[in-house]
């Protein structure tokens, strides 16, 4: 699995955003590859494995979010965060592609559609942890379709001391493409230190957000996996 190595290919030299991602659930499906493909845009073609594309529901709690050097605006900066994946390869190599990234903050909503191309939605959430299960539940706000929402609660389970190749395949990706708002193609590098992985064990789940995103619902069994989470810098956008 050299495509998708445990470490970022290299440093970044320059960040225009650090921030957390804590209490990271990863809940994934096989999908068909030309249902994938039919919501990219052209210059992306869907990363397979085992033959299948693969889409991701993944909850988190994103912390202090802000540029290196600016004091942090907590709590305006610390936030619940939804979205919907999916795996791509494109000019810039593999990477992910965001069909939605749900959040908490109009204003950063707006900041990222206008700066990135990244199709980020207002919701209501919570994130709530009891022991050694956490309960995520997300409803959009705006834009349309109002009221997708996800609803998953998990166990967690023992800690994976050595990633399989589907697990790498879903987690080991240091970069990100979007549409830039001029058009075109964007890309992104991200740097983090390797997931540390736990077994999730998958309570409750249901969720309207694939079909949101003009993707059929999902159809196969639903693996998890959780993660206490990473410290992300995330690069500037290049043209792809």
């Amino acid at each position: 699995m050299d495509d998708y190595p445990l470490q970022p290919p290299g440093r970044l030299r320059h960040a225009s955003l650090t921030q957390q991602w804590q209490r990271l659930t990863f809940v994934h499906w096989r999908f068909d590859p030309a249902d994938v493909q039919a919501i990219l845009p052209e210059g992306l073609t869907v990363d397979t494995f085992d033959g299948s594309a693969w889409v991701g529901l993944v909850p988190f709690h994103m912390i202090d979010v802000r540029p290196p050097f600016v004091p942090t605006l907590h709590p305006l900066t610390t936030f619940p965060e939804t979205n919907i994946r999916t795996y791509v390869r494109g000019s810039r190599g593999q990477g992910v592609w965001f069909c939605t990234l749900e959040i908490t903050r109009l204003l950063g909503v707006a900041v990222a559609r206008t700066l990135f191309g990244v199709p980020y939605a207002w919701a209501e959430m919570s994130i709530d942890q009891t022991s050694d299960r956490i309960r995520y539940v997300s409803r959009r706000r705006w834009p349309k379709p109002r009221g997708a929402s996800s609803v998953l609660e998990i166990e967690i389970g023992d800690g994976i001391p050595e990633l399989d190749d589907l697990e790498r395949f879903l987690t080991s990706r240091w970069s990100t493409y979007s549409t830039l708002p001029g058009g075109g193609l964007g890309w992104v590098p991200v740097e983090h230190e390797p997931w540390p992985l736990h077994e999730a064990h998958i309570r409750e789940l249901g969720e309207s957000l694939t079909v949101a995103t003009q993707l059929p619902a999902p159809n196969s069994p639903a693996i998890a996996h959780y993660s206490p989470g990473v410290t992300a810098r995330i690069g500037f956008p290049h043209r792809a």
